[in-house]
């Protein structure tokens, strides 16, 4: 296994794989113009040509864009929450968007990406990647070796619900999401009565090929889902290298001219596949019983960066997954009780090669490294009503991790790892609706990692509904909450430490929130947070007098900021709906401790790649049977140094990115058409989300989808 802070999270697996991951990198090859140009005009001739039936044209949204309904009820499950919930139609969007792409457009989170099918993370609040907490079906999915999730590896597709759960609301499901927790979930109220089938076929720049096919079924008593995804793509775009200067000579050796030149991304091409399995099943007495399988494959090959001068000798860079994700689940409701319990299972195997040709048909090994990770979990919950505005619940979890891990470097010889660890955690909270206007809510989490013990974290939630008419609501929270090290922190080889503390510390929050009807056509909404949170000993990987890095609890943190969302959704007229949400998010992530040397400029500067301001807008326009969306998200400037340097290799620039997509539904008795073209990077924007990694200009994709 790689340093945790240079290793490239792009891999590849094998041959299950079909033939088109057989991936040539001949810069000359593919253009994407050309089929480009190809795809819009197929997709523009599908759009305009293809006939509307009668009926179709009075079946206009019922299928885009549902009615919002907005009441002053809420759970109590709710109560003082800091909540976002992903609406289905973006997790819908198209076929190859993974759930960083998602969360990037329509939420207040940080996402940080070297483009598509490259390690993708998302942060909370001016945390770390490994502060956010991410489930799927209550299993929890963070890797057990780097402590953080890779969401370029989660099609949207497979994910029926998304929900965020914002700094200390995350204590309310678990205490390892120190800046807040991602929920993902599937669900069998997606799956329809009967037999469905849907097939989407995806094409885009640079030879994408993206294929969705979903078959189900269900009944009274049963609800079966297959689904299964495949995307490939040689990702060779072209780019304008910033980061390197040639120079133009005259006849005597005199520089009298430079010039960026023009790259391609060389060795970005990818595979990846995905096979979800669902089973739900209704028991007599009032027992719910579900089982979801999902396998990953991947081959990934890493791009090189903008300063890697491998010349055109072969060289072999890539990354191989195969992980498989199980969870069975039980529920059972009686009365006012409710009782549930999960058993999980995570396996990951992932490999990542090095190596350069040294002489033709010699290949120069730099890297090989192999890491299989393990992971069973298991949970209870017991809840109780015992009148309507009140709920008391009390959960249990084990979780046991292991990691195997063999790094073969040329340089630094063989290091590897075989380590383990137990954790266990128990919660107890209860949420009390006082009054029709004003609630509370508590919980307390006690969590056991290994033989270490951290302090209790307890959580305390309020909200008060100030109007009803526009339900204004003011929500107020403060808890404790800790994170453990990861075993990559505790044990990798040279630089683990296993003396590494808990990250701990405490966090505030209050904010407003309002929705409203106005008249029968339109409906708005708006909320603004604040929040102010203060982490001790944050883990830090620093160089050492010896050579290598290592984990050390260096650091204090204090993050604060705000985080403000707005949406409005109305009917102009009856074949008419206009849809516009957007998002601001300003944080401030100050390293607070004193230096640890002379040369320590840390002190007092904003942590490398938080952006302190960030911002995303979705605007839908729907006509009868025709859908046009366009995505708009920004990020302020970035800082790659702890020391805050406006420098090239310092920071990293702000920029825009832009979206646009255009869909048709074609409803005919039995089966409905769609066609969607999708515009990526509009207006050609140049930028990198990270240093000395391109991104691509402009580029188009059309989906064809059919469902029976």
């Amino acid at each position: 296994m790689r340093h945790p802070q240079s290793r490239d999270f792009t891999q590849s697996s094998g041959r299950h794989c079909f033939h088109r991951a057989k991936f040539h990198f001949d810069s000359e090859h593919f253009s994407s113009s050309e089929p480009s140009r190809h795809l819009l005009v197929t997709a523009l001739l599908f759009l305009f040509l293809f006939p509307q039936p009668a009926a179709a044209r009075d079946n206009t949204l019922s299928h885009s864009l549902g009615d919002v309904t907005v009441t002053a009820s809420r759970p109590l499950s709710r109560i003082g929450v800091q909540y976002t919930s992903i609406d289905s139609a973006a997790l819908r969007d198209n076929i190859s968007l993974s759930m960083a792409d998602v969360l990037g457009f329509n939420s207040s989170v940080f996402v940080k990406s070297a483009g598509r099918a490259t390690l993708s993370t998302v942060s909370f609040r001016g945390t770390a990647p490994s502060h956010t907490a991410v489930t799927w079906n209550g299993l929890p999915v963070n890797s057990p070796a780097m402590g953080l999730t890779d969401f370029s590896m989660l099609p949207s597709y497979l994910i029926d619900r998304a929900s965020l759960l914002h700094g200390a609301s995350s204590l309310t499901r678990t205490s390892a999401g120190m800046g807040g927790m991602v929920d993902l979930s599937t669900s069998p109220v997606e799956i329809g009565d009967g037999f469905n089938v849907q097939y989407i076929q995806g094409a885009g720049s640079y030879n994408t090929f993206d294929e969705f096919l979903k078959l189900s079924y269900g009944d009274d008593r049963w609800r079966l889902s297959t689904r299964a995804v495949l995307s490939t793509s040689d990702n060779d775009f072209t780019f304008i290298n910033k980061d390197r200067k040639e120079f133009v000579y005259d006849d005597n050796h005199t520089i009298i001219d430079s010039y960026y030149p023009k790259d391609r991304n060389r060795n970005g091409g990818y595979c990846d596949f995905h096979l979800l399995q669902q089973f739900y099943f209704s028991a007599p007495r009032r027992n719910d019983i579900g089982l979801q399988v999902w396998y990953t494959g991947s081959v990934r090959h890493v791009p090189l960066n903008t300063v890697d001068y491998v010349d055109s000798r072969d060289f072999i860079k890539k990354q191989r997954d195969n992980i498989i994700r199980a969870i069975a689940s039980w529920q059972h409701r009686t009365g006012a009780m409710t009782m549930s319990a999960r058993a999980g299972y995570v396996h990951q195997w992932n490999a990542y090669d090095y190596a350069v040709e040294r002489s033709e048909g010699i290949m120069n090994t730099s890297i090989t490294s192999r890491t299989k990770t393990d992971t069973f979990y298991g949970d209870g919950e017991w809840g109780w009503t015992p009148g309507n505005n009140l709920f008391l619940s009390a959960t249990l979890s084990v979780k046991h991790d292991r990691v195997a891990t063999v790094d073969h470097a040329a340089l630094a010889g063989v290091k590897s790892y075989d380590k383990g660890r137990c954790d266990l955690g128990a919660s107890v909270s209860a949420r009390w609706q006082a009054t029709s206007r004003f609630g509370l809510s508590a919980v307390i989490r006690q969590d056991l990692a290994g033989h270490d013990a951290d302090a209790p974290a307890p959580a305390l939630f309020a909200d008060y509904v100030i109007n009803r008419d526009a339900n204004l609501t003011v929500k107020g929270s403060v808890a404790r909450n800790h994170h453990y090290a990861s075993l990559n922190d505790l044990y990798f080889l040279p630089g683990g430490n296993p003396d590494l503390k808990a990250e701990h510390g405490w966090s505030y929050d209050v904010g407003v929130s309002a929705d409203k009807a106005v008249g029968s056509r339109t409906n708005v909404s708006a909320s603004v947070n604040w929040y102010d949170s203060y982490i001790n000993d944050w883990i830090l990987w620093l160089p050492t007098n010896k050579g290598f890095f290592q984990a050390r609890n260096v650091r204090n943190v204090h993050a604060y900021g705000i985080e403000a969302a707005a949406g409005i959704s109305t009917r102009p007229g009856d074949d008419w709906k206009i849809g516009i949400n957007a998002g601001m998010s300003w944080t401030a992530s100050i390293n607070d401790s004193e230096p640890v040397s002379p040369d320590d400029k840390s002190a007092g500067k904003q942590l490398p790649y938080v952006p302190k301001l960030s911002a995303s807008l979705t605007g839908t326009v729907a006509w009868r049977l025709w859908i046009l969306q366009y995505k708009w998200c920004y990020y302020s400037r970035r800082y790659t140094m702890t020391s805050n340097e406006n420098t090239i290799s310092g920071s990293l620039p702000r920029y825009f990115m832009s979206n646009l997509s255009l869909e048709r539904r074609i409803p005919l008795h039995a089966v409905e058409l769609s066609a969607k073209i999708a515009v990526n990077n509009l207006f050609n924007a140049d930028y990198q989300t990270i240093m000395a990694h391109p991104m691509p200009g402009t580029n188009f994709e059309i989906f064809l989808s059919v469902s029976i």
